[in-house]
């Protein structure tokens, strides 16, 4: 299958990738964007990335900190932006603006920046690049329920969820081309908008690596329960911490949490309440490169996100990594986790929100060693579909044909 991809791969490539963050970011997009980046360069494309200098001093670079080869075919562009955040905001869309302006026809813009797609979209047609817009979710959702994703937060006012549907409705028509990583988020936007063409789902992704095996984890007693990702409330990891009071021979260990966040107490406080603390090791945040040592040291894995008007668009790298790392996954009975999940087959889904469903999750995954060891070398196997380079070829034939589609219009239209 390998040799049949190589034999029928396109010409480079020159591709404009904008992420309008601080960089490198430890949080989901920044590695997201990155491991793009670099799987669509290790397939030969010129890919420059165009981000916001990083805020630490001194400048760390992006290749060490995700743990990532250094690739000549890859050129990161940090713009030192200061000031204001509006200020910082406008100073970036006017550089993309100027530089998506002048580069090369042959070439492609990609982003999943709404407010630089926009931007991009009102340049006169003579000046703008073959542009494919990559969408996480609808930004008035995020917006509107923002209180309930991160603590200290404010809703959009009636005026910016306007402007945001507006804006929202005028990159999916008008984009040359549209990813989603979600059906359900496609098919929400083809309800809100209408149908068009060239528009593709293409999951997120997880790091393979080349020597992996598949390891069965004799497991101890007590039993441990695994979580790596932020510590949002929406994240579920309050879930999780419910349900171990619920499995009282069970431990747990909670890999994330930014220090200039309040997450990480809040969670903490909790496990205290609940009395469950001497049972949990919090290991805060740790760099990209260490998770998957953490997680090899769980029996059962697990994915609580809470049923929010916004996690209905997650496409959850912490799932993806979870199959990756050869352990039992147990998930939140979501519509985008159940694009991936097989209940029973590669993982097993709980009720969203409800800490005894999840508690009774485990206890099946538990009690059954071959049951438990199925499911992992399924979703295991599975990973191998998931992986960044696996996510790059499907780009690959999709911008292939987003530029071919956008050469046909133009000798068209001259």
């Amino acid at each position: 299958m390998t040799a049949h991809v190589d034999a029928v791969r396109p010409a480079p490539l020159r591709l404009l990738y904008f992420a309008d963050i601080r960089f490198p970011l430890e949080r989901a997009n920044g590695i997201q964007t990155f491991e793009t980046c670099h799987a669509l360069a290790a397939r030969g494309h010129q890919v420059t990335l165009v981000v916001r200098d990083d805020t630490a001093r001194p400048r760390r670079d992006p290749f060490e900190f995700y743990g990532l080869p250094r690739l000549a075919t890859l050129r990161v562009v940090r713009l030192p932006l200061r000031g204001p955040h509006a200020a910082r905001r406008a100073l970036f869309l006017v550089l993309a603006a100027l530089r998506a302006a002048f580069w090369s026809r042959s070439g492609c813009v990609l982003t999943r920046d709404l407010g630089t797609a926009a931007t991009l979209l009102r340049l006169p047609p003579v000046l703008r690049p073959t542009l494919i817009y990559e969408s996480h979710g609808f930004s008035p959702v995020f917006s509107e329920t923002m209180p309930e994703l991160v603590a200290g937060t404010r809703p959009g006012s009636p005026r910016k969820l306007h402007r945001l549907t507006r804006r929202e409705e005028r990159v999916w028509r008008h984009a040359d081309g549209y990813i989603t990583t979600t059906k359900v988020l496609a098919s929400e936007l083809i309800q809100r908008f209408g149908a068009r063409g060239l528009v593709t789902t293409i999951s997120n992704g997880v790091r393979l690596h080349a020597d992996r095996a598949f390891h069965v984890r004799p497991r101890g007693r007590p039993a441990v329960l695994g979580y790596a990702g932020h510590l949002y409330p929406w994240k579920g990891v309050d879930l999780l911490i419910r349900a171990l009071a619920h499995l009282q021979d069970t431990r747990g260990v909670i890999v994330g949490g930014l220090p200039r966040e309040p997450d990480l107490d809040r969670a903490r406080d909790l496990a205290r309440r609940l009395g469950v603390d001497e049972r949990i090791e919090f290991a805060g945040h740790v760099e990209p490169s260490q998770v998957v040592s953490w997680l090899a040291r769980a029996d059962v894995l697990v994915l609580p996100t809470v049923d929010t008007p916004s996690a209905i668009y997650t496409s959850p790298l912490k799932l993806f990594e979870y199959f990756a790392a050869g352990r039992p996954v147990v998930a939140s009975n979501l519509p985008p986790v159940r694009e991936v999940v097989r209940d029973g087959e590669n993982a097993v889904l709980f009720t969203p929100g409800d800490p005894e469903s999840l508690a009774a999750a485990v206890r099946r995954v538990l009690a059954d060693d071959r049951f438990a060891e199925r499911l992992a070398r399924t979703a295991y196997g599975e990973a191998s579909e998931y992986g960044w380079s696996r996510r790059a070829e499907r780009l690959e034939t999709f911008i292939v044909s987003v530029l071919r589609s956008a050469r046909r219009s133009s000798a068209v239209s001259s």
